[in-house]
């Protein structure tokens, strides 16, 4: 296997996607009371395959940031690289990452509180407990983990909101990283990523967009906005992920026009 990565990356999003249209059969199949069973434990063996995949593709970035900076040469995918291996700089990519990914759980449904509401009373469930709903949805929305983690806080997991919160958490840290490490350079260039960030956090919560704006205009323009932007969710996927994957390459080209490196130990 190849020691930069990109085998274990292709393998993982490859395997991603072969999940994904697999499971799309069952979301438009019948279920039967007597195949229930079976179509849970392929949902579970669907999020332990995705996890490992997940997990591929994350070890093969970081063989990858290691391969670029045992070369020492100077692209921006250099650049990237020593920014993300440097000491200081990996906290901050760390913290930023972990921070927006619990931020993106909450504004999207991921993690849910539920102060008024006794899920054992409402929903007559253990607590705590975890169950795989199988069926039935569109691809990428099946199959849903729910888990009940006290009477008041439960999680409910979409596979394709779990991968959209992983990519934008990675790249808004990502672009936290780079930003911080060369300020003072790239001061001008900088507010791309935070623009970046704040659009991909609409990603999997269109109407947050609409409860914000409700804090500044009547309640009737609020609504409207919201309406607006969920029939623009597509666009606002297309248009933040790209920002958030281009901004990184803007502001390593600048770092390497004013002279900077690092050296990694």
């Amino acid at each position: 296997m190849a020691k930069d990565g990109r085998t274990l990356i292709t393998l993982g999003f490859v395997s991603i996607g072969i999940l994904f249209l697999i499971y799309a059969k069952i979301g438009n199949a019948e279920v039967t009371p007597n195949a229930l069973q079976s179509i849970e434990r392929l949902g579970v063996a669907f999020y332990g395959m995705m996890i490992l995949a997940l997990g591929a593709i994350a070890y093969g970035f970081y063989q990858y940031h290691r391969y670029k900076v045992e070369k020492n040469q100077t692209d921006v995918f250099s650049i990237i690289a020593q920014v993300i291996l440097n000491p200081k700089s990996r906290k901050v990519f760390v913290t930023t990452s972990i921070g927006y990914g619990i931020f993106f759980a909450l504004t999207s449904g991921i993690l849910v509180y539920q102060p008024d509401v006794v899920f054992s009373y409402h929903y007559g469930v253990q607590v705590p407990s975890a169950q795989i709903a199988p069926c039935c949805g569109e691809i990428g929305y099946v199959p849903k983990f729910i888990f009940y983690v006290t009477e008041h806080i439960g999680m409910q997991i979409i596979p394709i909101n779990l991968i959209l919160q992983i990519t934008v958490s990675y790249l808004v840290g990502l672009n936290a990283a780079i930003a911080v490490s060369a300020f003072s350079i790239l001061r001008k260039g900088a507010g791309i990523g935070s623009v970046a960030a704040a659009t991909g956090l609409f990603i999997a919560c269109p109407t947050c967009a609409g409860t914000f704006l409700s804090l500044f205009v009547s309640a009737s323009g609020a609504l409207a906005f919201t309406i607006a932007l969920t029939q623009m969710q597509t666009i606002l996927i297309g248009i933040s992920i790209p920002l958030l994957i281009i901004t990184p390459v803007i502001m390593a080209k600048k770092i390497r026009s004013s002279g900077w490196s690092c050296k990694i130990s």
